[in-house]
């Protein structure tokens, strides 16, 4: 525990939600309209109410045109100075020497009474494939007589553009894909067989930068907000029927879901740490020497629906992956192409290399040829329909981080 999580709000040290955190996210009171919000311990703070208060005194110019509204990109567009700002005045405001005034109480309300709504606007979304560990077991599984790694991949952050109206709040139940796939008895259309998740952290970008100016991975940190936790749901039958030449498409399109509250950048300071050595040497627009790689601990929960408790199903670390959101995001717009806010990109399932640190079930199965058993006595090769699946982080050094849960569960396909 450090001085860094103490807090006035019951609860909220030793959290992971403490002040050491302070996520953000947008919530509704009942009939009310949805306002940013920032999660402490069990509670949210209404930002709309506080600077309704003028609680935010001379930290942001006009706390109302970032706070009063249903997503974050507002606040996100403004720039690092005033995330500072606000992340300053907030903990002054929580701190454990503070004035807990009743405008201040007013705004807190328990989570249980609040709705959390998808954090921010999706402007668009990259899908990476940037751990070795994942991209090896996928090859040798889809190209088994094959090099495993085609012979791009350590020279360049492989990533395909996903479906940025199909990302979805934490909590919303996923509909089983219909597509096409190949069967013994032929091409047939109907609902996926082979329903898979993907364990992913996801990072958001906040000012935009201009079309045509590539920005340089020196300036990345000055653009990327926070991240998050994700799941990148896929039809691995379709998939393996339809990416061949073009990439993913309707076996990834569906539904990807994305934890309610985001973690700022900043709060991960002391769990950054430098990324694992890159054969052969990157190019001179993907090298920095800032401690792009994050220590976090991860794992996956999956409970059927007869089941009252979930089963740990992996347990893995981020800090291995081979590329960085730094490099992802230089790649994708060393073409020129601009960043806008609210962009969003994922980094790629985090699989590690022990068994049972895998982030898909496809590599956990052995590409459904080994099944486990869930502590109901049930078989899983892959999802079933009522299979509640939930990812799960928290920070592995420095104060403790708590990142904010992301789950699903499986309903039927439509028809």
């Amino acid at each position: 525990m450090t001085a860094d999580d103490r807090s006035w709000v019951e609860g909220a040290q030793g959290s992971g939600f403490g002040l050491a955190h302070l996520p953000y996210g947008v919530v509704s009171r009942g009939e009310g309209p949805p306002r940013v919000a920032v999660r402490i311990g069990a509670h949210a703070l209404d930002l709309a109410e506080v600077a309704r208060a003028g609680l935010f005194a001379e930290a942001v110019s006009d706390p109302s045109g970032l706070f009063a509204v249903d997503r974050l990109n507002p606040f996100m567009a403004a720039g690092a100075a005033t995330w500072t700002a606000v992340r300053e005045r907030l903990s002054a405001l929580l701190g454990p020497g503070a004035d807990p005034r009743p405008a201040l109480r007013d705004a807190l309300v328990p989570l249980e009474r609040v709705r959390a709504h998808l954090p921010f606007a999706v402007a668009d979304y990259v899908d990476f494939y940037s751990s070795l560990e994942h991209a090896t077991n996928v090859g040798r599984l889809f190209r088994p007589d094959a090099d495993p790694l085609l012979p791009n991949w350590r020279h360049l952050p492989v990533g395909y553009h996903g479906r940025a109206g199909t990302v979805v709040v934490s909590g919303t139940p996923v509909r089983r894909p219909n597509g096409q796939r190949q069967t013994p008895q032929g091409v047939a259309f109907g609902a996926s067989e082979r329903l898979d998740i993907e364990l992913e952290v996801g990072f958001v970008t906040g000012p935009p930068t201009v079309l045509g100016e590539p920005l340089p991975i020196a300036a990345v940190g000055e653009h990327v907000f926070g991240l998050a936790l994700l799941n990148d749901w896929s039809a691995r039958d379709l998939q393996a029927w339809e990416y061949q030449p073009l990439g993913p498409f309707l076996g990834k399109s569906f539904a990807t879901s994305l934890a309610a509250w985001v973690t700022p950048l900043s709060a991960l300071a002391a769990a950054r740490v430098d990324p694992r050595h890159q054969a052969p040497p990157v190019l001179p627009y993907l090298r920095t020497h800032e401690p792009w790689a994050f220590d976090l601990s991860l794992e996956v929960g999956l409970r059927s629906a007869a089941m009252t408790e979930a089963d740990v199903v992996s347990r893995g670390g981020f800090a291995g992956m081979y590329w960085t959101v730094a490099q992802q995001i230089a790649h994708a717009t060393g073409n020129g192409a601009a960043l806008r806010t609210g962009d969003l990109f994922a980094s790629g399932t985090v699989s590690g290399p022990a068994r049972g640190s895998e982030g898909s079930l496809l590599e956990l199965t052995m590409g459904g040829r080994e099944p486990f058993t869930l502590s109901d006595g049930t078989p899983r090769a892959f999802l079933a329909d009522g299979d509640e699946v939930t990812l799960r982080g928290r920070s592995a050094r420095g104060p403790l981080i708590t990142l904010a849960e992301v789950s699903g569960t499986v309903v039927p396909a439509p028809g």
